[in-house]
Parts: structure tokens; sequence; C-alpha cells
């Protein structure tokens, strides 16, 4: 009876304890657009919820912005490296660099903007100059895609930036001009039956015209390396659409049924097409793609890395198929996603690209946005939550994750100025929504700033923190 009793104390006791270090998170109300009249309540990972983590102050960090903790060989050029089963970039010093970027770093184009931006800075100059600043007080450490380069390349102090390329885009705006204009059998993207046109051979042209640009980027240290395109529709019925959709004599049609005949026999038709040979196609689609341009970039410029083509999280089709990343990691030295429409990402998928790749990944657009910002928010994929406080909490449970797992070297916040309504010149998803980190009269957003500093300050001696915790 008295070794029954002492049992019950034992585990009560126990079940108490337990109790006491359960991680109480705070929770933030978020809603998946405007419209949506359901806000649900989401947990909130963050930095100062970490047992036995000790918030510090930013660590010394080299010119590029890597941490000066340890240093391997000095290539004078980024590059990635897998230490101790972590990815990592390398910056030119040879030190670890986490790409804490912020896209689109460019000072607007509409009227408003224009006005506010001579009242404040009086030059592009000045802009980036105290703008720079305001990132790297905030502990940012680079820009990416369609940020200002010439601007910030040749700034006094520069940040580490991205050049981003469009072979595709620019041959696929061409080639619709002769139908008038935009297909209507086609997503926002505009790409027949969501279909890129990686087949043509007039294809190879614009690729050749569209890199040769990027020479006069490659003895530059400060550049982490390129994009090709955005968000191609690389989906999982490509095969189908080329035979079914496209006409007998276009030369798409041509290639998908060559392929067929070789994998199936020259009798093969669409009823005979399984899911594997589906998922198959698409990374020979895809790869035919990848060894254009990256054929192409290695000639016009060796000493960068390819940063890929910017898979799209919101479909998701390639970002669960084996074969795409498969074919990724021959060709991409970082893969690049766009995440959105998930609260925050799952480790079990980032796992998953790092294997089948064997290559790390970098996170190039999310955001989060604030019904406090007074516009009406319309407009783009992220999510709404009520306050700019929230915003950074989002970022903060969002990228604690990233910093969790091992294959992920860094993110790009989308983006560094809000949408303008007034500026109609922009396509519908960046129309009228709080995405930036400053307003449209660039006045940053301080509680925003606050919660994504702390992360950014932190970065390294979170991954540090984290491999432990994988160990114990």
């Amino acid at each position: 009876m008295k070794h029954s009793i002492y049992a019950l104390f034992c585990f009560i006791s126990l079940i108490s304890l337990q109790a006491q270090n359960k991680i109480t998170y705070q929770k933030v109300e978020a809603r998946q657009n405007a419209l949506d009249p359901k806000w649900v309540a989401y947990e909130a990972k963050t930095i100062d919820k970490l047992p036995g983590f000790s918030i510090k102050k930013q660590e010394p960090t080299s010119i590029y912005g890597g941490f000066k903790v340890w240093q391997k060989e000095a290539t004078g050029f980024f590059r990635t490296e897998k230490i101790d089963n972590r990815w990592w970039i390398i910056d030119p010093e040879g030190y670890p660099f986490i790409y804490k970027g912020i896209a689109v770093f460019n000072a607007g184009r509409s009227v408003n903007q224009q006005k506010a931006f001579d009242k404040k800075y009086g030059s592009k100059e000045n802009w980036v100059k105290q703008e720079s600043k305001l990132l790297r007080d905030n502990g940012f450490n680079g820009v990416g895609a369609w940020s200002n380069v010439d601007l910030v390349r040749n700034a006094e102090n520069p940040l580490v930036y991205t050049v981003i390329i469009s072979p595709m885009g620019m041959y696929h705006s061409d080639h619709i001009k002769k139908y008038g204009g935009k297909y209507k059998e086609a997503s926002w993207q505009n790409y027949r039956f969501d279909l890129v046109m990686v087949f043509d051979k007039e294809f190879d042209a614009y690729v050749q015209k569209a890199v040769e640009e990027v020479s006069q980027y490659k003895n530059d240290k400060y550049l982490m390396g390129y994009f090709t395109d955005n968000e191609l529709p690389w989906y999982n019925d490509a095969l189908d659409k080329h035979l079914t959709l496209l006409a007998k004599d276009e030369q798409g049609y041509f290639a998908a049924k060559a392929w067929l005949d070789k994998r199936k026999g020259f009798n093969a038709s669409v009823s005979d097409i399984t899911q594997e040979d589906r998922m198959a196609f698409t990374a020979f689609y895809f790869e035919t793609y990848m060894k254009k341009v990256t054929e192409a970039l290695r000639k016009a410029d060796p000493n960068h890395m390819y940063l890929g083509c910017r898979f799209n999280q919101d479909k998701e089709q390639e970002l669960t198929n084996p074969e795409i990343f498969k074919v990724a990691g021959k060709y991409m030295d970082i893969i690049s996603i766009n995440h959105y429409r998930k609260w925050e990402p799952s480790q079990d998928l980032m796992n998953n690209w790092g294997e089948w790749s064997g290559k790390p990944f970098l996170i190039t657009e999310w955001y989060t946005k604030g019904e406090d910002s007074g516009l009406p928010n319309n407009t783009g994929a992220g999510w709404l939550v009520r306050t700019q406080k929230e915003r950074g909490l989002f970022y903060q449970n969002f990228t604690l994750d990233l910093l969790k797992n091992k294959n992920s070297v860094g993110w790009h916040w989308f983006k560094y100025m809000d949408n303008d309504p007034q500026d109609l010149s922009t396509d519908y998803s960046n129309r009228d929504s709080n995405k930036g980190i400053v307003n449209s009269n660039f006045e940053p957003y301080q509680p925003l700033l606050k919660e994504m500093k702390v992360i950014n300050d932190n970065a390294y001696e979170l991954t540090r923190y984290f491999d432990i915790k994988n160990k114990e």
C-alpha cells in the first residue's frame, strides 16, 4: 500500500513538473485574405520562450555580414558547404553566412512615393545610404530579387545582393504578342495552358540574350548569385497537356510525343499515362529548362552561384515531387522557394527538399499584412494579422522553424516598401497591401522591426541552440 501511494505521488509530481515546464506561446489571430470573415488563432513561437536560450547582442560580422565565429576556406566569392550535417553559405572571407534579406529594395515608382522620397532623401545616393543602414541596424545583411542593384552595388558600404534575369519571361512576353495579348487558358503568370515553352528552339536565343548582361557582375564579391525567372508553372499534368492541348505541329507536342514513345512504345497514347509517367516527364521538361539556363549562366559568369527559378509554395506540386528536386540538385547551388498560404514551414517537407536534392534552400518570398496599416490589403498571397507587432511575431515563428532546419540557409522578406493603391501600373498582386518594412512615406514599422531584429541578431546562436537540442 505504501509503495502504491509513493508511486502515485511520483506520478502526480511528474505531471505537475511537466505542466510547469510547458511553454505557453502567444496566440496570433490571422486570416488568409481580406474577404475571409473567419479569424483563426495560431501559436507564434518566439525567441523569449526558448528554454535555456540567452538572447545576445549581434555577433561580430565580416564586411559581408557573415558571422565571425569560425572560418573556412576563403574563395573570394560566396559558396555553400555542408558542415556537421548542416548547410551553410560561406562568405568570400570564409565565414558562415545566413542570408537575412529584404526583397524589392528600391525607392518605389509611384507619384506619391516620389514626393515622399524627394522630401526625405533628396537623392538616390542618400536613400541607399540611409536605408542600407536601416537594414543593417535591424540585423539584415542583404537584399533580394527586384532590388535596385546598381545603387546597392555602387554604394560606399554595399549590401549583399542578387540578380534576377528572365529568359523565359522575355520569350513568353514576345510570344503572346502574336496572339493579341493575354491567353484565356492561363493562370496569373499567363502561360498558355500553364505550360512553359522550354522545347521551343526560338527560346534558346532568348536565353543567350538574357544572360549576356550578367558578365558585368562576374568579379563582384558582394553578389550572392542569380535567379532565372519566377514561379514558372511546373505542374504534374504537363505531359497530358502537351499531348492533348497543343497543336500537333508545335515543338512542345513533338517533344512530349517522342518522350512518351521512347518510354512506353510507339503506339502509346494518353490513356496509357500513369502518375509515375507524369512525374518523370515533369522532371524531363524541367531539366530541359535547367540545362539551357545554367549552361548560359556558367559561360557568362563562372564565379557566382545559381539560385534557381523560385518555386511557388502556393501550388506546391513541384515541392512534393522528388523528381523535380533531383533535377534541381543537379543544377542549382541553392534552391529558391516562395512560401505562401502556410502559417509556418513544415519540417518534414524541408527535410525532404534537402534529401531529394542534396542541396540547401532559401525562402525568397514570404510576408504577412497588418490590418493597422490603413491599406485595403485585398491583393497578394500573404496572410492578414491585426497589428505590426503581430507581423513581427509571425516573422519570429516562421524564421525559428527555418533556423531549426539544417537545409535552410536564409530568407528574403517580401518586401521593402508597402504597395501604393494609386499605382495601377503594377500587377494586381502588388496593388494595395501592407507588405513592407516601411510605408509609402518611407516611415519604418518599428513594432515589426523590433521583433525582426532580435531574431536576425541571434540567428547564428539559434542554429547552435537547435543543433544541440536535436542531439539531446
